[in-house]
Formats: C-alpha cells, sequence, structure tokens
C-alpha cells in the first residue's frame, strides 16, 4: 500500500514523502491516527503540486539549517553537573541540558532533535551529540561534562 505521510515517522520517513507500507500498518494505524493518507491518482496528483510550490521555500529553510549547524560545530559547550569525588554524576545529562546551554548561547532547538551517542553520561569528560536539523542537514556538537 503506497501512502503520503502527513509528518515525519521515525524509521519510515519525512513529511510529505511517499512510502510502501504493509496494508495493515496503513490502514490500521497510519491513516485513522491522521500520520498519513491513501496515494490515490488524485491524491498523488495534488501533492507533487503542493511539492513544487513548495520547493523554493523549502531550499530557503534547508540554507538557514545549514547555517545553523556551522554555528553548532563552532560552538563548545560545558554542562556542569553535581558529582562525586570519584567523577561520577548524580543522575545523568540529557538531551534537555544541551538544548538550554545551546539556548543561552542563543541558537535555539529542539531538545527532540538531540541524540547523544552514548546511552548515559554518567563520568565527567567530554562528549558528542548529533542535531538534526533538516531532514538533509544533521550537526554533530562536541560538549564537556564537568563538576560543579
Amino acid at each position: 500500500m503506497k501512502i503520503i505521510l502527513k509528518q515525519d515517522i521515525p524509521n519510515l520517513g519525512f513529511k510529505n514523502d511517499i512510502v510502501t507500507v504493509k496494508d495493515g500498518y496503513g490502514r490500521n494505524y497510519l491513516i485513522p491516527k491522521g500520520y498519513a493518507l491513501l496515494a490515490t491518482k488524485s491524491a498523488v496528483k495534488m501533492h507533487e503540486e503542493n511539492m513544487r510550490q513548495r520547493a523554493h521555500k523549502e531550499e530557503k529553510i534547508k540554507n538557514e539549517a545549514i547555517q545553523l549547524a556551522e554555528k553548532l560545530q563552532e560552538a563548545t559547550l560545558t554542562i556542569g553537573a553535581k558529582t562525586s569525588s570519584t567523577g561520577k554524576i548524580f543522575g545523568s545529562v540529557n538531551t534537555i541540558q544541551i538544548a538550554e546551554k545551546l539556548a543561552e548561547q542563543g541558537i535555539n532547538v529542539d531538545r527532540r532533535n538531540i541524540k547523544i551517542k552514548e546511552d548515559n553520561i554518567k563520568e565527567v569528560g567530554f562528549y558528542s551529540a548529533t542535531v538534526k536539523l533538516h531532514k538533509e542537514v544533521t550537526a554533530e556538537i562536541k560538549f564537556e561534562v564537568v563538576a560543579e
């Protein structure tokens, strides 16, 4: 079954992509929840026309994402955390703290678009995270966790 996605779905596709899914998944989950619509001939024609009109806007958004990615790669973050005498962090460092530090530097990024490579950051040290700014643009952030 071919469907047109109305929003980004992890491990499936991005908004406005035409993808093929199993019939039950499309009919029983994606379409009733409003995440997708059936890709009939008329729906595909309307989708193509809308995509032609959006192409210019999409290019501008992509260029802004590329500029933001360059800023992010230059940025260095230092995240303070309460630690024990051995360097272990009480709790862990997560994407919320990274997003807050970026906001302090004037870079607004949604915390849901930040992925930390390590599962849990529970020690002081240098780490990196990936930020998804656009479906074709990602940036790598390097940050340091220090004791407060």
